[in-house]
């Protein structure tokens, strides 16, 4: 099992540093959720299906991510507080190469 460290920054703008296993195929939203740095209902609406953006957030480290699915880029198309490093926490799986990734999370919709 390799656990990696993710930087992530909630909506109160309150830095946390997490450990995210690699070996459970969770993508970045269940992680946050996991470590209720969101309110429940407020992340992940959707189920992680890239069909609500509650679980936007900026990628403010130069870790290089999967790029961007066409449903991925669809949603965050019509979402609000869109930035150039926004994504879908959903569809950003947890693997080794993110160790030291660093997020804050998007405004709640």
């Amino acid at each position: 099992m390799i656990d990696i460290t993710i930087n992530i920054t909630d909506r109160d703008g309150k830095k946390h540093q997490v450990s995210a296993p690699t070996d459970m195929a969770m993508n970045l939203m269940e992680v946050v959720r996991s470590y209720e740095l969101a309110p429940e209902g407020t992340i992940g609406v959707c189920g992680g299906m890239a069909m609500c953006a509650s679980c936007q957030c900026y990628v403010l480290s130069n870790t290089e991510l999967p790029e961007m699915s066409d449903d991925e880029e669809a949603m965050l198309s019509e979402a609000f507080d869109v930035k150039v490093n926004s994504r879908l926490g959903c569809q950003i799986q947890m693997t080794p190469d993110l160790n030291g990734l660093e997020v804050q999370l998007a405004p709640e919709c």
